[in-house]
């Protein structure tokens, strides 16, 4: 399966993720993203600045207002 990096505060997402087969990876650091296939993050500190950089070339998913099982088919889809 993919390589999911999931930021620390989201264990019941990285549990979901686990279930269905996924690699996860948490997200502690910019270097952390480099072999992802995808990322999900909070959406508590997004674009606080007013600049959107992204270090990952694949989806990143918002988790912001989902649920853990939403977010699992919401990576599966964009990785699909």
């Amino acid at each position: 399966m993919a390589r999911i990096g999931v930021e620390e505060s989201l264990t019941d997402v990285k549990e979901a993720l686990m279930a269905m087969g996924h690699e996860v990876i948490e997200l502690r650091s910019e270097a952390d993203t480099a072999h992802c296939d995808c990322c999900v993050i909070s959406g508590l500190d997004k674009d606080v600045m007013g600049m959107a950089d992204t270090s990952i070339a694949g989806p990143v998913i918002n988790a912001s207002g989902q649920n853990a099982e939403e977010i699992a088919q919401m990576v599966n889809e964009k990785l699909s």
